[in-house]
Order: C-alpha cells, then structure tokens, then sequence
C-alpha cells in the first residue's frame, strides 16, 4: 500500500515538473523584455509567414493562405498586426469580393477614422461607385465598417498586399495593389 502511495506521489511530482518545464510551450505569454526591445518594423512576408497559420477560419469555413502575400508590423512592445492573402474561392461572391485578406492585430487600430479592437478580421478593398473603399467584417462575415481607400498611382511596384510607412511615424498604409488604407495603432 505504502508503495503505490509513493508511486503515485512521484507520478505527480513528475508531471508536475514536466508541466512546469514545458509550460511557456502550453501557455501563451505576454511579450518578454527581449521582445520589447526590438524596435517598431514592418515585417516582409518570409517575417510575417513564419507567425501566421496556413489555413484560417472564417465564416464556417477555413480558407488556405498565401505565405508570399504576407505583412505585418511589429510594435516596439513585442505586440503585432499582421495579414494575409487568403483562397475565398469557396465563399459566395458577397463574401469573395470584400473577404480578400485575413487581419490579426493584437493591439486596438484606428482605420479611417474607425476603431477596429483587437481581433481577427476579414478584409478587402471594394469598388463601389467607382471608389475604392475598404472593407472590414467580424469572424462571421457580418460587416463592421467601411473605409475610404486610396489608389496610388504612384507606387512603384504594387503587390496583392503589403504594408508600407505611412505619411508620418507610427502610420501606416495597408496596400491590395495599388490601392491602400492607412492605419495607426489606438490608445
């Protein structure tokens, strides 16, 4: 009796010790001083592709994403905003033409004069009435708010999605092709 006493006892310790050991593996943490440090930076889409899933859910279903049409900004803090070209092939057309990318952030933005929380988001860039405008719904594809975009012709070499340096520090402009939204982290 004394023995399966002893045996369950160091089976507890054990697995308490292994838990212990492997818990910042189990549990998500907040950003470490090592994180903090690193200065603000928009991430390139290899940077980007290695924190974002290969798949992601929206509205029922999971869409595959593209690690190349990747982006993201990482704030002096360790905190992230980050998106992704996702396949809304398997989505009606209501939802395909204004669900083009995924959007993460961990910090509240401020998008055109809207306040978007800390979420996941579906996102894209409309043309109604001739006008790009950009295009945000909630995890269930129910519409949150629409933004006025802009189309520069002056950029240089457009991709499906980037995110560039705004026109002042801690803006910054979320591009599909030529056409762009800025964005600034909220307090």
């Amino acid at each position: 009796m004394k023995s399966s006493l002893r045996n369950r006892i160091a089976a507890a310790l054990l697995l308490s010790a292994s838990l212990t050991a492997f818990s910042p593996r189990l549990f998500a943490q907040a950003p470490t001083a090592a994180t903090a440090s690193q200065p603000e930076a928009i991430l390139h889409p290899a940077e980007a592709a290695k924190i974002l899933p290969d798949q992601v859910f929206f509205r029922g279903q999971t869409a595959t994403t593209q690690a190349r049409n990747a982006t993201g900004v990482r704030y002096a803090d360790g905190f992230f905003t980050l998106s992704i070209i996702v396949d809304n092939s398997g989505y009606s057309s209501g939802i395909q033409d204004k669900y083009q990318a995924y959007l993460l952030t961990e910090v509240p933005l401020s998008i055109g004069g809207h306040n978007l929380p800390p979420g996941t988001y579906g996102v894209g860039i409309t043309k109604a009435s001739g006008s790009p405008a950009f295009q945000v719904m909630d995890i269930g594809a129910h519409d949150l708010f629409s933004a006025q975009a802009v189309n520069d012709l002056k950029l240089h070499r457009p991709t499906p999605l980037q995110i560039l340096a705004g026109s002042t520090a801690g803006q910054y402009r979320l591009y599909f092709g030529r056409n762009y939204v800025e964005f600034t982290r909220a307090k």
